[in-house]
């Protein structure tokens, strides 16, 4: 059998899974405690996902939001990292079984994340994709660029707007952000790649089941975005839900079709919970009961944080934080000094999330933000949106590739290497639909 093999230790093993916000954070503030840190992750970097939007639109090359999770931790002495995935744990005897083998713990931290969630309609989730991971993003890209491609080859408009049709579900800012890359794409990008295409038949929509987009913000930013993204050409539907969808032809709730084979879901998402955790603190989001240090209920030393904890401890939240990054960034850092704190015998502090504010970025020169009492729109919440993900990118050069990638795509109005990565026949995933042909690599 295949064995973890972490150095044994007399100090209290503090075992991390997953490599996200919350996961990084509670790591950095242990690098001083008195313990053995292990993190355990699928992947071997972290995921700046808040840009991944730009990764499905060709704007940044995906190893510009990764960072090696083993180039984050290089100097922090009791830090090990294995790649690995987490099969089940098992509380009574601290153990956490994984594909690399048995991991023994004196404290487990279950920060596995969020993943895209289809509210249990099956048909939908079968034929459309999810943006929650960098091979989602490259798909997603792979397969815009081939519908450009594909339909150049055709005359018969009837078979051609299926093609060109686009569709975002989910008016947040993942959804928002995503339209509006679209938009820049058939404005800025199209006409000079594709010029024979008819993109007359190119529509984007963002569809969003409540009454407006942005819901978490202000109804005046909600507004200022409905406007920047209609004046980019997106045509945005509010209080209209998504019934069914087949793969070509997409059902609303107030009986409206779209014939599409782009359908892009980011109406929300759900908890990632491992096998072992008691059904009976496992929400039907996939979110686990903490108490207000993050504790999971009826355990004295598993903790869940980030996207998977449902707290409800404080009083403006009562039906829990919300899935950010922000919270698990907080979470990670609070429970880092908790674990401190009881090793020395001190008190552990409730965990409070501080609400730094809300921003989306609709395109170029665009954007809306809300932080502390003051409300920004334009291109002065454009520049703030920028330079606060610059700042929370992993690494100098990532920061810097992305920064020099956003500066050049400014005064030139282009965007990043549009190609299509092809491998000889094979079964991939397109779209949620299995096809064997010569099609896109998916890879990151």
């Amino acid at each position: 059998m295949i064995q973890p093999n972490i150095p044994e230790t007399d100090r209290p093993r503090v075992v991390i899974v997953g490599g996200g916000f919350a996961g990084i954070n509670l790591a950095k503030a242990l690098k001083h405690a008195p313990v053995q840190v292990v993190l355990l992750d699928r992947n071997n970097y972290h995921l700046f996902q808040p840009l991944l939007y730009q990764v499905a639109t060709a704007g940044l090359e995906p190893d510009s939001i990764a960072f090696p999770l083993r180039g984050i931790f290089k100097r922090q002495k009791n830090f090990h990292f294995r790649m690995a995935e987490v099969k089940s744990v098992n509380s009574a005897d601290n153990i956490l079984h994984t594909n690399i083998g048995d991991i023994k713990y004196q404290y487990l931290v279950i920060a596995t994340g969020s993943n895209t969630n289809f509210f249990g309609n099956k048909v939908i989730e079968e034929h459309a994709i999810g943006m929650k991971s960098l091979i989602e993003a490259v798909q997603i890209r792979n397969y815009v660029l081939k519908q450009f491609e594909e339909s150049l080859l055709m005359n018969d408009e009837s078979a051609i707007r299926p093609k060109l049709n686009f569709v975002m579900v989910g008016g947040g800012p993942t959804g928002v952000e995503l339209a509006g890359a679209f938009a820049e794409l058939r404005k800025y990008i199209l006409p000079k790649d594709y010029p024979e295409l008819p993109l007359h038949l190119m529509n984007i929509y963002l569809i969003e089941a409540g009454p407006k987009v942005l819901a978490s913000m202000s109804e005046k930013s909600s507004q200022k975005t409905l406007e920047g993204l209609e004046f980019l050409g997106v045509k945005v539907l509010t209080g209209v839900a998504v019934k069914d969808y087949d793969g070509h032809t997409l059902t609303l709730s107030n009986g409206d079709t779209i014939v599409t084979q782009s359908l892009l879901w980011s109406a929300g998402v759900k908890g990632f919970p491992i096998k072992g955790i008691p059904e009976d603190i496992t929400l039907p989001n996939g979110r686990v009961i903490v108490d207000g240090v993050n504790r999971m209920q009826g355990s004295s030393n598993i903790f869940v944080i980030g996207d998977i904890a449902q707290q409800v401890t404080d009083e403006r939240f009562p039906k829990g934080y919300p899935m950010v990054a922000q919270v698990a960034m907080q979470q990670g850092k609070q429970l880092g000094k908790n674990i401190a704190n009881e090793l020395k015998g001190k008190p552990l502090q409730p965990f409070k999330y501080t609400d730094l504010g809300s921003m989306a970025t609709i395109g170029r020169n665009r954007a809306v933000a809300e932080f502390s009492g003051i409300r920004l729109s334009g291109y002065i919440a454009w520049i703030a949106w920028m330079i606060v993900h610059l700042l929370n990118l992993m690494g100098f050069r990532n920061k810097l590739v992305v920064f020099i990638n956003w500066f050049y795509r400014y005064f030139t109005y282009d965007r990043g290497t549009r190609i299509i990565i092809k491998r000889g026949a094979a079964n991939i995933v397109k779209l949620g639909q299995t096809v064997n042909q010569t099609d896109p690599l998916i890879v990151p």
